[in-house]
């Protein structure tokens, strides 16, 4: 069994994905070719927005959209302390502080309700995360940004697909950011990512931004970084567009199928109304999860710990002095979250297999 069967997909859509890469090598056109505006322009209609740009990986798109708005020494940047390191980390790259906050009980997103208590005179932006592929409430967060003036960037970077009140994520702040690591709802076979918005003259400086703030030929206005999509990667996305929906119909059942299943025995992902998710990950919370997680890997069953400490009990973040029973809820959800196999193409013997054994082990 794997956790997430990429080799199952490329099964499934292998002539459109070899014959993607194939027109690749022999257009030789490997950077910034046809297919990577051909991408941006799809995704943009797919998200409802007016601009995409593509970006080596989501870090990159991340990092890109707050350099673009000027973040820097002396900012601070309000997140959530239960995510990936990236999001903080892009934060910290440009010399302003992280400012986090804690999560709520449920869906393990950025709590709304903590961040008027979190904004100082320094706070220039937002960046709420949309973990395990179920949009933050933007709706909220957005509320607050406006209300002091700062930006929000939503890191979509495990919910690309996601909706919110019939709005894709990605385009419910004033940016948004996705990943297509090979691992994501959509993915590509390497790094990549997208950024997205509304904002014509945000979008303009992203594209010099990745190539290395080059607004002519050898002529370099602001700083950037060398953050473009490969063609190949472009062009695998392309191939498997066509299929994401179904995809998404199909991590919906997968979910639907655990959680009745599973109802009543153990805490299970929560879905708030008005919302879509497109399950980047199937994440379960129990106090013992080192016996379960052991007792599955006895089993063959892979699982996956989504994440293992809250961002400020991470080292690089020591010096910001936050203590260590800081952020209750993120803390407790370092302890409890596991995630269970999930992808379009699991099979229900398969859950029926990961079930059955979970149900074994459980108290």
């Amino acid at each position: 069994m794997r956790f997430i069967d990429l080799q199952a997909q490329y099964r499934a859509y292998q002539p459109a994905i070899d014959a993607a890469i194939r027109a690749v090598l022999e257009s030789a056109s490997f950077i910034n070719g046809p297919q990577v505006a051909q991408l941006e322009a799809e995704l943009a209609r797919f998200v409802g927005v007016d601009h995409a740009v593509g970006f080596a990986s989501g870090t990159d798109g991340l990092l890109a959209v707050l350099m673009a708005w000027g973040i820097g020494p002396g900012d601070e940047v309000i997140t959530p302390a239960f995510t990936f390191i990236a999001t903080a980390e892009v934060i910290a790259l440009l010399g302003a502080k992280p400012v986090f906050v804690d999560v709520d009980p449920d869906t393990l997103n950025l709590d709304p309700s903590h961040l008027e208590a979190a904004i100082t005179a320094r706070t220039r932006a937002i960046v709420p995360v949309s973990l395990y592929g179920q949009c933050a409430d933007l709706e909220a967060i957005n509320a607050v940004a406006a209300r002091h003036g700062l930006q929000c960037l939503e890191d979509g970077c495990q919910s690309f697909g996601a909706s919110q009140q019939g709005r894709r994520s990605c385009g419910l702040s004033a940016a948004g950011v996705t990943s297509f690591f090979p691992a994501k709802p959509l993915g590509c076979y390497g790094d990549g990512g997208m950024a997205f918005t509304n904002d014509g003259a945000l979008a303009e400086r992203l594209r010099v931004i990745r190539e290395h703030g080059q607004v002519a030929r050898y002529q370099h206005a602001v700083l950037g970084f060398n953050g473009r999509l490969d063609t190949i990667q472009a062009a695998v996305l392309l191939a498997k567009l066509p299929y994401f929906e179904a995809e998404i119909a199909a991590r919906q059942r997968v979910a639907d199928y655990y959680q009745t299943r599973l109802a009543g025995r153990v805490r299970l992902p929560v879905v708030l109304p008005g919302n879509q998710s497109v399950y980047a990950q199937f994440t379960i919370q129990t106090p013992h999860r080192d016996a379960v997680q052991h007792h599955l890997a006895l089993l063959g069953i892979p699982t996956a710990i989504h994440y293992p400490a809250p961002l400020h009990r991470q080292p690089i973040f020591s010096d910001l002095g936050h203590p260590e029973e800081a952020f209750p809820v993120a803390t407790q959800a370092a302890q409890e979250v596991l995630s269970l196999p999930m992808h379009p193409f699991l099979a229900t013997e398969e859950q029926d297999r990961v079930v059955d054994a979970l149900l074994h082990v459980l108290p």
